[in-house]
């Protein structure tokens, strides 16, 4: 099975500097180009059979554009949500910080400010991925249009990274991993393609 990880194109909270995660922005007019431009790509190269995607607004309408472009139906995951940042979600990055200043060495089944904790995030992906592999043959070749922490959180689940691990997986907008599952184990075959919007 090939699966197509993608991350949404550019939001408004981009824009604004603000802290996202559940805060609930719709792509900019250049978020859509981007997502158009993806959708072509990915149609071009790829037969995808099924879309899978977040319910935020922001992935909700990139993976539209995927929809649009393939005559693939999307199934929409609440899963496939970025991080719940609880409190902090629309607030400006300084705002935040005065507010609800970072905590040291919180345990990783810990929260605080409102927020799902990093146990709770990881859980997400792993269920995540347990659809993936029971919902769909070998030779299906699927796409998730998701946010970059939930990437982050598929690439731990993937390389079974400890949760609360510090590596991090780079993502822009629109950016997509390749992925190719086989009964040997999973392979990343490109991490992070974005050439396709190198000119937005």
């Amino acid at each position: 099975m090939t699966v197509l990880v993608i991350r949404h194109g550019e939001s408004e909270a981009d824009i604004l500097n603000v802290h996202e995660g559940r805060a609930d922005f719709e792509l900019t007019e250049r978020g859509q180009k981007q997502a158009a431009v993806m959708a072509k790509f990915v149609a071009q190269r790829y037969r995808i059979t099924k879309i899978y995607a977040s319910t935020l607004k922001r992935a909700a309408q990139t993976a539209k554009r995927l929809s649009d472009e393939t005559g693939v139906g999307i199934e929409f995951d609440p899963d496939l949500m970025e991080f719940n940042n609880g409190l902090l979600a629309g607030l400006p990055y300084d705002e935040a910080d005065r507010l609800y200043p970072k905590v040291k060495d919180l345990p990783v089944d810990r929260a605080v400010y409102g927020q799902e904790s990093k146990k709770e995030f990881r859980g997400r992906a792993e269920r995540v991925m347990g659809r993936l592999i029971s919902e769909n043959a070998s030779d299906d070749v699927i796409a998730v249009v998701t946010h970059g922490g939930m990437i982050n959180q598929l690439y731990g689940t993937l390389l079974h990274t400890p949760v609360g691990d510090s590596s991090f997986f780079c993502t822009s907008d629109t950016g997509i991993h390749v992925w190719e599952v086989t009964e040997q184990g999973t392979y990343v075959v490109k991490a992070n393609m974005d050439g396709h919007i190198k000119d937005i």
